[in-house]
């Protein structure tokens, strides 16, 4: 069996585009592990002693289990070099795709999925839904979009991908076609007594059938995602024109790749065929404008710099900021000089890089609407505390979460910037806050961990490093860490309580995970 997850475009072979330079070769694999182990699962059904009545999707993969399986594939893409773990894009990118569901809230399905954005170092326009409301978008497509309206067309294709449950339909339409090619075994097997060149032949039509079978059902759930995809775009107030002009632009992109392919053997419609329908179903609507604000500007040159792998990137992003500084519009003096301070960074000189910081602020500030920018916030606080100017840091933090009270890259900047301060015990204090509420976010447990080591509290230190841990799905280091922090000497009568019960829970979590890759195998 195999499954892929859906993306917008096809490569040169028809397959799936490359995401990442092999950053999902172990997602996929992942997903083959997790189809067997759901094999043994028993549907909601079964569970109840209820008849099955033949929802096959939900069989295959319930809600539940998609959810589960798409944590699993998203705890091996973090750990893969082309994963852009970057909080100002992560952000970005979140409050992009919840603006589009806030308008259709039933797409999160009946298990409500809270939906990951992300995105990987990759040039090529592509984005990808993964299982449980994961989506990844490629670096290139960010850098392409010429206006919001764009990026989020691509982004509500691939909800509509999650909304319609794919990849579960895709793992129960696979189910059903390995009956094709083990009858035409079958089959081949009786006919190859008398001729075996027709036994042969059965047998290889038969699993040509089943391919076929799965090649159709990829491109009706490419034009089903399309149309669902429109429909959000509509509802959010995006421009429709923008799913239209970027498949335009996708289609001059991959012309000559496979031309001469077959529509019956691509795995994605032509791109001449969606466009045709896109404008079909929005002959009829009133066009409606929408104006932009610096967020995707600000956010593409951060993103050309985040996908400058060398010197000579870097340089050629440089070249390109200036010569956005030089269109002289408040948009590109705006991002130009944000991108010019992430260059200078990354080149080690702050001084230079909180010059061109205080030249987009002006220019900011001199505008209107007088309102701040997340992306251009955050960049000013890790030019101090690069700079080593801990009090600026933390009177910026403070300054910022004010201005941006639900932002979790900046609560994790004050964070740092407290620990850099020297002002351990507020640190520690407020982190202590954050992880009780923000219980899944593994990155407040490293710093927490970090605060307790200054304070010299060793078992503290040890049990939140094993939270982290195990919030990244590292449930044998998590057990190790809690083991350093029964010895430590400061651990208390209630210390010892609380590391029994979550040593209790992690290896019950431990031998589930062992089972069932048991049974995947």
């Amino acid at each position: 069996m195999k499954l892929i997850p859906f993306s917008i475009s096809p490569s040169a072979n028809g397959q799936p585009a490359r995401h990442g330079a092999g950053l999902l070769r172990s997602a996929f694999a992942a997903v083959l592990l997790a189809a067997g182990l759901l094999h043994g699962a028993p549907s909601p059904a079964q569970a109840q002693g209820l008849p099955n009545l033949g929802d096959t999707e939900r069989e295959e993969l319930s809600p539940v289990m998609e959810r589960k399986l798409g944590e699993q594939i998203m705890r091996q893409i973090k750990r893969n070099r082309d994963y852009l773990d970057d909080m100002p894009v992560q952000e970005y990118l979140n409050d992009l795709g919840n603006n589009l569901l806030s308008t259709r809230p039933e797409a999160r399905g009946e298990a409500q999925y809270d939906f990951f954005f992300f995105a990987v170092r990759d040039p090529m326009l592509n984005a990808f839904a993964l299982p449980g409301g994961f989506i990844g978008v490629h670096s290139g497509l960010v850098l392409a979009a010429q206006n919001e309206s764009e990026l989020a067309s691509v982004m509500a294709h691939e909800i509509g991908h999650v909304a319609q449950r794919h990849i579960a339909r895709m793992l129960g339409k696979q189910r059903q076609d390995m009956l094709i090619p083990l009858a035409g075994m079958i089959l081949g097997a009786l006919a190859a007594s008398s001729s075996p060149d027709a036994g042969i032949g059965i047998m290889m039509g038969s699993q040509g059938l089943a391919m076929q079978r799965q090649l159709n059902f990829s491109r009706e759930a490419e034009r089903e995602a399309d149309r669902i995809g429109l429909d959000i775009l509509r509802d959010a107030g995006y421009e429709t024109t923008g799913m239209i002009n970027f498949f335009g632009r996708l289609q001059q992109a991959t012309r000559g790749y496979n031309d001469t392919m077959p529509a019956y053997l691509r795995s994605h419609p032509l791109t001449s065929e969606r466009i045709a329908d896109i404008e079909a179903r929005t002959r009829d609507l009133r066009y409606r404008q929408r104006a932009d604000g610096l967020d995707l500007p600000v956010i593409q040159a951060r993103m050309r710099v985040l996908q400058a792998n060398s010197g000579q990137g870097l340089v050629e992003a440089e070249q390109a900021f200036r010569r956005q500084v030089q269109q002289n519009t408040r948009t590109s003096l705006v991002a130009g000089n944000y991108g010019l301070a992430m260059v200078a960074l990354r080149q080690g000189d702050t001084a230079k890089a909180q010059t061109y910081i205080d030249a987009a602020r002006t220019v900011l500030k001199d505008g209107a609407p007088k309102k701040g920018n997340l992306a251009l916030t955050s960049l000013a606080i890790e030019v101090r505390l690069a700079a080593r100017q801990t009090q600026e840091a933390v009177a910026e933090a403070e300054v910022a979460r004010k201005q941006f009270p639900i932002s979790r890259g900046i609560v994790r900047q004050y964070a740092d910037a407290l620990l850099a301060a020297g002002r351990t015990d507020d640190a520690v204090n407020f982190l202590r806050d954050q992880t009780a509420i923000y219980r899944s976010e593994p990155e407040l447990f490293d710093r927490l961990a970090k605060g307790y080591a200054e304070q010299g509290r060793q078992a503290l230190q040890h049990m939140a490093l094993a939270e982290g841990y195990a919030l990244r799905g590292s449930l044998p280091a998590a057990l190790d860490q809690l083991s350093i922090a029964r010895r430590a000497p400061d651990a208390s009568f209630y210390d010892q309580s609380i590391i029994d019960a979550r040593e209790r829970e992690f290896k019950e979590r431990r031998l589930e995970e062992l089972k069932q890759e048991k049974e995947g195998l």
